[in-house]
């Protein structure tokens, strides 16, 4: 299912406009991960469903989309775009983000690796879940 990177952009951006779980975790491979700053790696069927419960609306502009290999010869893909994220309270945390997908030989996602500024967001999420992110939790006692 090799897929171009317009059409895996497309695909993505239209699961999280529309919270689809489904599309969502249809563009990753089996074990497919995303690492993302505010959850934490999680396995992608885990995270989606997480970050949709905590969305009531995801208005989003496409920026770019980038394609190139990795350090192992892997097929990478980025999106880079603007997300305009509303949280179950409506309350606004935007931020202007790039995914970088890790694609498996069959074009599926393997790894998905959201980079973003967290300063502003972070805080507002923390609100309104009523619960620390995940890398503003003190580290697990050894």
């Amino acid at each position: 299912m090799t897929t171009s990177a317009d059409d895996l952009a497309e695909k993505y951006l239209q699961a999280l406009r529309t919270g689809n779980v489904a599309l969502a975790v249809s563009l990753f491979s089996d074990d497919g991960v995303v690492h993302s700053p505010l959850y934490g790696p999680q396995p992608a069927e885990d995270f989606y469903p997480a970050l949709f419960a905590d969305t009531s609306q995801a208005n989003l502009v496409l920026k770019s989309v980038m394609s190139g290999t990795d350090s192992t010869g892997a097929r990478t893909v980025s999106f880079w775009f603007h997300f305009d994220w509303r949280l179950p309270s409506g309350r606004a945390a935007p931020f202007d983000v790039v995914d970088v997908a890790c694609l498996d030989a069959d074009g599926q996602i393997r790894s998905l690796h959201i980079v973003y500024d967290t300063v502003d967001v972070r805080p507002a999420y923390e609100a309104e879940v009523g619960h620390r992110s995940w890398r503003s939790m003190p580290p697990a006692a050894p």
